[in-house]
């Protein structure tokens, strides 16, 4: 049955009004932070105690953990804060891109569609991270991912857990300490009925009702959202964010306990914390006394060097996003500057299985505009080989009904690829090999198929544009690090990211379980390494 005219999609249309939440962007090579012409930039030195490099999920919960046990930190972050409302204007909106949406970047499309008029490079939330067979999405700013993410706070099964990660992280520890501490921090709720029962969450109720048609599983997932916020837009006390699915390149109206007004405000509220914004690292590499040394260009927004820092620390902590942190790592092994680096670094790279889908639906009207970010999720958890989970989630406010919504699958990723450096680029770059993912995309693609049911389309965002917005692995646990962290053979060098994971977080997206297992780490580390290595 062929669509009614009215209702046929304008592919350049959707395609375009879905740019920050399908994570289809590709940007070419950042441009290079640069001084002005003929200006000499100021060299300045700094000693800390422990620099922590990135202000995600890893190093917030390391500043938090070592401030509240007397350790003091200098936090290195490359963007910028991004304070919210109500009613700001922080963010930018996903249907009127501008420059605050991307990271230096000086050519940027959609599925190849230029997006022009951008006036300036900015340092904005996302970089498109170009590969061999897959792209990744990085953010930037002070809570790194967790400003752009929908908020999935997901924690895996004892069963699933104990199949994909080490033995000795100890699953009932991880379950009664950690994973509930980042619960708390993060402050759960799962979406009141009253809410989900209003007219923009209409494709909440049509995902629900047919996940069920299905006879698969359904749940609410929990959100580090006040969803207060968003009853009071229902109630015209603010401006729509949430309950028109402006919230994909993040929250204006606030509300979203992300990790800058959760753990790095808490860190900074001891008075033992300092995040410095605006700081790039470009290098890292071990001086001759056997401290870290973190070499750094202060930018401005443009990305214009300021200031050239050198950095000295007796611990560095590695928590620069999966792949920014396998990058740095894998520059200073491949150059000299870090020597006896473990063999297995880059190894074992995960996509987690992501897959974004736009579902057209000719039978039901999901309406326009769609609540978001995220109120149910459907988990088919019983294969440990192929557990997935799906979940719906809103399109921006477009200016036109498209009857489309998103739909996002992940699972147990088994394929792996390897990032290795080039050095005609001085980078290292990932190699990811064609179909390494075929089994489980399979699986999750049947599903979706299953929920989306007749009268409707899908495409397949991710066929079209191979990318990950979570990228996990490269510098993995019991291959480089140890448990909590620690570099092999590199006495006061941690990686406590993305990059720890095994290549997979167990059929959840991998925001809890990265805190959840520095929250470990921490506790081992203030323990163990506190005092005598740092």
């Amino acid at each position: 049955m062929s669509p009614p005219a009215e209702i046929s999609i304008n592919r350049r249309s959707l395609l375009l009004g879905t740019a920050g939440a399908t994570a289809a962007a590709a940007l070419g090579a950042p441009k290079p932070a640069s001084a002005a012409s003929g200006r000499r930039i100021p060299l300045t030195r700094e000693e800390h105690r422990v620099v922590i490099i990135g202000s995600g999920f890893g190093g917030g919960v390391t500043a938090l953990r070592f401030a509240q046990a007397g350790v003091p930190s200098l936090v290195l972050e490359r963007g910028i804060r991004w304070p919210t409302g109500p009613n700001a204007e922080t963010f930018p909106h996903a249907t009127s891109p501008d420059n605050r949406m991307f990271w230096l970047g000086s050519r940027v499309s959609i599925f190849g569609i230029p997006i022009p008029g951008f006036a300036s490079p900015y340092t904005g939330l996302l970089q498109v991270v170009g590969g061999n067979g897959m792209d990744v999405i990085c953010a930037a700013g002070v809570g790194g991912g967790s400003l752009v993410y929908q908020g999935m706070t997901m924690q895996p099964s004892e069963t699933l857990f104990n199949a994909t990660m080490p033995e000795g992280l100890d699953y009932a520890r991880m379950n009664s300490e950690y994973y509930p501490r980042v619960a708390s921090m993060l402050r759960l709720q799962t979406a009141p009925d009253e809410l989900v029962g209003s007219r923009s969450y209409q494709p909440s109720r049509i995902f629900a009702r047919n996940v069920g048609n299905a006879g698969y599983e359904l749940s609410k997932i929990p959100m580090p959202i006040d969803w207060n916020f968003a009853l009071r837009e229902l109630k015209g006390e603010m401006k729509p964010s949430y309950t028109n699915g402006d919230c994909a390149l993040g929250v204006n109206n606030g509300g979203k306990h992300s990790v800058d007004v959760t753990y790095i405000a808490a860190a900074e509220a001891t008075g033992l914390a300092r995040v410095a914004t605006q700081h790039n690292v470009t290098d890292v590499a071990q001086a001759r006394d056997g401290r870290w040394e973190v070499r750094v260009d202060r930018i401005a927004t443009d990305g214009t060097v300021l200031e050239n820092k050198i950095i000295t620390a007796k611990a560095l902590v590695m928590a620069a996003g999966t792949v920014n942190t396998t990058r740095l790592l894998m520059r200073a092994a491949a150059k000299g500057q870090i020597p006896d680096l473990p063999d297995g670094l880059g190894t074992n790279w995960g996509s987690n299985g992501d897959r974004i889908y736009v579902w057209t639906n000719y039978w039901d009207d999901f309406g326009n505009p769609q609540g978001g970010p995220v109120v149910y999720g459907s988990k088919a958890w019983g294969d440990i080989a192929t557990a997935n989970t799906v979940i719906q989630a809103s399109l921006p406010p477009l200016p036109a009904n498209l009857r489309s919504t998103m739909l996002v699958g992940y699972g147990i990723s088994q394929g792996r690829g390897r990032y290795v450096y080039d050095s005609a680029k001085d980078d290292a770059i990932l190699n990811w090999p064609a179909g390494a993912d075929d089994t489980l995309y399979k699986k999750i693609n049947a599903r979706v198929q299953k929920i989306a049911g007749p009268l409707s389309t899908l495409v397949d965002t991710t066929a079209a544009y191979p990318s990950t917005w979570h990228p996990l692995g490269g510098a993995s646990m019991e291959i480089v690090c140890d448990l909590a962290g620690r570099v092999h053979g590199h006495r006061g060098l941690y990686v406590l990211d993305g990059a720890l994971m095994p290549g997979t977080t167990a059929a959840c997206n991998p925001s809890m379980t990265i805190a959840a297992v520095a929250e470990r780490a921490t506790d081992e580390l203030i323990a163990q390494d506190a005092g005598t290595v740092f």
